[in-house]
């Protein structure tokens, strides 16, 4: 990053922090069955509908100490939480692949991840309203348009975004047959969506990663807070966090792996 460039980040920082506004909208909404679009923004506690200044992201809910202008009551402090994340991953993106028509596919992707995470945390669900348009997205757009995160400057093309699909899928449906449920239907049409934006390759690279997250929280779960091994705990944020890392890293993890061998 250069100081030329620096209007260029502070552009898709602010872009990025009203795409997470909206973000916050789907994570309440789509688990509940309501509309994303109407109607517009309004406090969870009183309803009352939310004035354009006071939905500024991050800097209204500053200037409102985190409590609705209407009732005063509280608002979560994961709403300026989300908005900062998407805008911070907005600016990783562009950082690493620069501008061009796979970076928007890219801010999709990762959006859609930051989506995922919370409804699963709160819902245990992953809703095919954001994995199947996802995977389509990726096979249209991997055949033109995006880059093999394990060669990085190296197109995808549409074979390695369907073998990507299929394996995503195959895989964990195998998983979910094997675990008797243990596995749901909707990590393994997301991981279809992974496979198709990224490739069969970022496939095995998330999961082992989301597993390898999922095992140390499970260890901590069971160690300080007395959870049972067979206690349900939501494997979506795990691949997504897997499949962050694979979009930004494949290639040094690769590299490295080579390296140790």
């Amino acid at each position: 990053m250069n100081m030329q460039s620096l209007p260029l980040y502070l552009m898709v920082f602010i872009f990025g922090s009203i795409v997470g506004s909206f973000l916050n909208v789907c994570i309440y909404r789509i688990p509940r069955g309501k509309s994303i679009i109407l109607p517009s923004s309004y406090c969870p506690s009183c309803n009352t509908s939310i004035k354009i200044w006071d939905n500024v992201p991050i800097i209204s809910y500053i200037l409102l100490a985190g409590r609705c202008r209407a009732c005063k009551g509280n608002i979560s402090l994961r709403y300026p939480v989300v908005e900062a994340i998407n805008a911070l991953f907005y600016i990783a993106v562009l950082w690493r692949f620069g501008m061009g028509w796979h970076t928007l596919v890219y801010f999709a992707f990762v959006s859609s991840l930051i989506v995922i995470t919370f409804i699963d945390v709160d819902f245990q669900i992953i809703p095919d309203s954001i994995t199947l348009p996802g995977a389509l997205i990726g096979l249209i757009a991997g055949s033109f348009l995006l880059y093999d995160p394990f060669l990085r400057w190296s197109l995808m093309g549409f074979k390695t975004s369907i073998i990507g699909a299929v394996t995503g899928f195959g895989l964990f449906y195998l998983i979910a047959v094997l675990s008797r449920g243990g596995m749901g239907g909707g990590d393994i049409k997301m991981m279809a969506m992974v496979g198709a934006l990224m490739g069969w390759k970022s496939v095995l690279l998330t999961t082992f990663l989301g597993s390898l997250f999922g095992s140390f929280w499970g260890i901590f779960l069971m160690a300080f807070k007395g959870e049972g091994r067979k206690s349900k705990i939501p494997f979506g944020p795990f691949l997504a966090a897997g499949a962050i890392i694979t979009l930004f890293f494949a290639q040094e993890i690769f590299h490295w792996y080579l390296r140790i061998r």
